[in-house]
């Protein structure tokens, strides 16, 4: 066992060396010109300092494997393919890699956690079915599982402290399930977490609005990559609900990445072409600020958090209720905002029929 008051003296050493280590890159940053320009797509308008993963790449694996007695044989797998990760983003901040190139990159950090760590999942256990093996299937499904994580994290990376912010909610849902809700040896996998929020949370003063440096593709794919991994350790031996609550943490992510296919898919486009329909594209254009737009989403991330939390207490039957709540909602707010489009609303449109079917048969009183 880990002695928690050592784990949060190293959260918070963490968070300071984080916050110490941004002051000085960000000064560094400028002086090699590892800055991000304003462009069509940017919601910014000045050149800013970017690549900002790396500080919080150098807190977290200093604070890993110089201040906790945590075994590197759980750390040293997961370290190599981050650093993969933290690479790649790298290169493509400062070159702009092809979105295969860059898949790539994810993929060989995915096979490095996969062979080395140990990290996959392996079976799963449905209601009314048993046990079900995925033996060779096992490889695929991890990787698809990271590169969609990372991709998702990566995705949402539009707003000053949207990404970061997003990312220390979800991580710390993951890490209190963790704690509390799982075994001995997946709470060094939580305290792994928490250490990662420290980092985070030392960078994100200096990225929330007005930002004063990014992250980059460095951070996001960095963080994107974490949180994957870290949400298939407590998969290996899956339920239903264990798979389901990961994709409900981050919500957010996961239902922008989701729509942004469909949508691309709908306009006959690309799923890699970038646009301004994302989430936060989509609440800025109804009227929001930028800041307004960022804790309008923390919120909502706060609220699938929430709803997480609640399946580790409910009954099959309420866990049902409760997907079918989350899917529901989902697809009204996405409606709303018209994130597929404004003329592609087909439940808001229903609920108006019914509406109006409704008002006919009341009886005229007059």
């Amino acid at each position: 066992m880990y002695d928690m008051y050592l784990v949060l003296l190293v959260t918070i050493a963490t968070t300071l060396v984080s916050l110490a280590l941004t002051a000085i890159y960000k000064k560094v940053a400028v002086k090699l010109n590892l800055v991000d320009v304003p462009e069509a797509r940017r919601v910014h308008d000045k050149i800013m300092p970017t690549m900002g993963g790396i500080t919080i790449f150098i807190a977290y694996y200093f604070s890993l494997f110089f201040l906790l007695p945590i075994p590197h044989y759980i750390v040293f797998p997961i370290f190599l393919g981050s650093l993969v990760i933290l690479l790649t983003g790298m290169i493509d901040d400062m070159k702009n890699l092809s979105p295969l190139l860059k898949v790539l990159g994810i993929l060989i950090g995915a096979l490095i956690v996969f062979y080395l760590g140990d990290i996959s999942l392996e079976t799963m256990t449905l209601p009314f079915i048993g046990t079900l093996k995925f033996g060779s299937w096992s490889l695929p499904f991890t990787l698809i599982w990271i590169l969609g994580f990372t991709n998702a994290v990566n995705l949402i990376d539009g707003l000053d402290g949207l990404a970061s912010g997003v990312s220390i909610i979800a991580l710390t849902t993951m890490g209190i399930i963790g704690f509390f809700f799982l075994t001995i040896q997946e709470v060094s996998i939580s305290i792994m977490i928490f250490v990662l929020i420290g980092a985070i949370a030392g960078f994100w003063p200096y990225n929330f609005q007005p930002a004063s440096i990014f992250l980059g593709d460095t951070g996001a794919l960095f963080i994107g990559f974490m949180i994957g991994v870290f949400s298939l350790q407590g998969l290996k031996n899956a339920t239903l609900i264990s798979l389901i609550l990961p994709v409900v943490i981050l919500g957010i992510p996961i239902t922008d990445t989701l729509f942004a296919m469909i949508r691309r898919k709908m306009n006959r486009q690309s799923i890699s072409v970038a646009d301004k329909n994302h989430i936060h594209h989509r609440l800025m254009s109804l009227g929001l600020s930028h800041r307004q737009t960022v804790l309008a989403i923390y919120s909502v991330s706060a609220i699938f958090s929430i709803i997480a939390l609640l399946y580790n207490f409910s009954t099959f039957w309420g866990s049902a209720l409760l997907t079918v709540f989350v899917v529901i909602g989902v697809e009204l707010f996405v409606e709303i905002i018209g994130l597929v489009g404004a003329d592609r609303r087909p439940l808001l449109k229903s609920l108006r029929d019914f509406g109006n079917r409704l008002n006919k048969k009341k009886p005229d009183n007059h």
